[in-house]
């Protein structure tokens, strides 16, 4: 398992291609520890400046920005760069080599899926929910947004997946399919405590294929089941949240009222 401070063995070098932040491609030695780790599913971004003996670079294991740094001698260490005073050096430099890139190509991959639009086009919050039409936590998300939602604060932008019950998909067909996938979707909250809107007779290929690509998304999110809800802090960061927010994070995903 990949660990913060671990020292690796050397091995055969390659070459490594990296993407500054200009956008132009260099080629630069790979050292060995390097081409190590990713086959241990690190993903590397960038070399930066480390000072003399030590050669650093930014990469993502998951989700979670790494820094790892390579000694003179061909082993590394991973884990958080301290100063004298015991300071994280290279928190900022990891932020924006890696940690931005990585949420804004979530966010992007959000906003091109197949969603639900619940609450108003411009509102000015947007938070993306994986949702089951089935699911009591998605639907206890949904009746807790209604203040924001109703307000013209927030919009929630719903990705369907039919997860939890047999009818699931069924009745995420008859959302995706109605003349007005948005009233359909509310008409489902509305009525949840009687058994939510009326399934669809069959599920469509091309529904079909929205839904899987959402339970594909949503896994690859890092979620394993619903709601999984994403939204975006002040400084333009993707932040998760893994079920039904607890009363005091309610505010954290809706934001004030």
């Amino acid at each position: 398992m990949f660990a913060q401070r671990v020292l690796f063995a050397f091995m055969t070098a390659a070459p490594l291609i990296l993407i500054p932040s200009g956008g132009q491609a260099q080629v630069t030695d790979k050292p060995p520890v390097i081409d190590a780790l990713e086959d241990q599913g690190v993903i590397f971004k960038q070399e930066f400046e480390a000072g003399k003996g030590v050669r650093a670079f930014a990469g993502v294991l998951g989700d979670s920005p790494v820094a790892v740094y390579v000694l003179a001698d061909g082993n590394a260490v991973a884990g958080t760069r301290l100063n004298a005073k015991g300071e994280p050096i290279d928190q900022a430099t990891l932020q924006s080599l890696v940690a931005k890139p990585i949420s804004d190509q979530a966010w992007a991959q959000l906003e091109s899926a197949t969603w639900v639009l619940d609450g108003k086009a411009d509102a000015p919050r947007i938070i993306y929910a994986f949702t089951d039409a089935n699911c009591p936590y998605c639907h206890l998300f949904w009746e807790a947004a209604r203040p924001w939602v109703d307000a013209g604060k927030v919009q929630l932008r719903h990705l369907l997946v039919g997860v939890i019950k047999e009818d699931s998909p069924a009745k995420a067909a008859a959302i995706l399919g109605a003349a007005d996938p948005s009233a359909a979707l509310r008409e489902n909250e509305v009525k949840f405590d009687q058994g939510g809107i009326t399934p669809a007779k069959s599920v469509p290929d091309d529904v079909q294929r929205t839904l899987e690509d959402n339970q594909m998304l949503m896994l690859s999110m890092g979620f394993r089941g619903t709601p999984g809800i994403i939204v975006q802090d002040d400084k333009g960061f993707i932040q998760k949240y893994n079920g039904m927010p607890q009363q005091g994070a309610l505010t954290e995903v809706l934001g004030p009222r």
